[in-house]
């Protein structure tokens, strides 16, 4: 398979736009609502990431490598799960180079670059939160063969990776990338009508999630160590389902 590349080339006036409009919104709506550590990310790779310029993943690649070992590969859109955990247990993440319209600001179907770099890889930088992603990639490969042990995956990277809330003093606050790039999700989780539930494995992997309603179920964790720490006991349950 030939390997995709991003062309910077390709760009338009409207992709910047997009771009700076849905990252200045995010600055401003984050604050207070993301976790500090997301947002001390985003400062150490501010000047490769920013809203003034659409990001050039070859200046962002040095910047991961030489922080944590990740870089970023081209992806045409949504992969097959099993290239996917691969590609993360060998420290890679998948990122779409398309840039979503004007008309398409709150909602999209599948992810695109802004969801993709702006939620997701500033957190490359904390080493436990990398370290976990690397390591869910790697249960993957070694379990993902047993469809419901994929579908189980996928329910616990919904659920922390794109999804996941992180218990502070103050307030809940959020680190997963599907919040995180959305002005009206990082709103939804601080009303009302939703439920917040203890950090626990076992059932995140048996808890089915839909992909095309807002969300109204999460699951907050205590600090990034608890989350690589989890490793050992989601490993303890994929093992006990494959020998099922």
């Amino acid at each position: 398979m030939e390997k995709m590349t991003q062309d910077y080339g390709k760009y338009t006036p409207e992709d910047l736009k997009v771009w700076k409009t849905l990252f200045e919104r995010q600055l401003v709506n984050l604050p207070g609502k993301a976790h500090p550590e997301y947002l001390k990310c985003l400062d150490k790779l501010s000047d490769v990431l920013n809203p003034n310029k659409l990001p050039d993943f070859g200046e962002l690649n040095k910047k991961l490598l030489a922080e944590n070992g990740w870089s970023i590969t081209v992806v045409p859109g949504l992969i097959p799960v099993d290239r996917f955990f691969k590609l993360l247990s060998e420290k890679t993440f998948c990122s779409s180079t398309w840039v979503r319209s004007m008309k398409q600001l709150d909602y999209l179907e599948e992810p695109d670059m802004f969801h993709d770099i702006f939620g997701h890889v500033p957190l490359l930088m904390n080493s436990q939160y990398s370290s976990f992603v690397q390591k869910f990639g790697e249960m993957g490969v070694r379990y993902g063969h047993d469809k419901t042990v994929e579908k189980q995956l996928q329910r616990l990277y919904w659920f922390t990776i794109e999804f996941g809330l992180m218990a502070q003093k103050e307030r809940t606050q959020i680190y997963g990338a599907g919040i995180l790039s959305s002005a009206g999700e990082s709103k939804h989780i601080f009303e009302d009508d939703i439920e917040v539930l203890p950090y626990d494995v076992e059932k995140i992997l048996h808890n089915d999630f839909v992909t095309s309603e807002i969300q109204t179920r999460y699951y907050e964790i205590d600090s990034f160590e608890q989350l690589f720490e989890s490793v050992g006991e989601l490993e303890k349950q994929l093992r006990e389902e494959v020998a099922v």
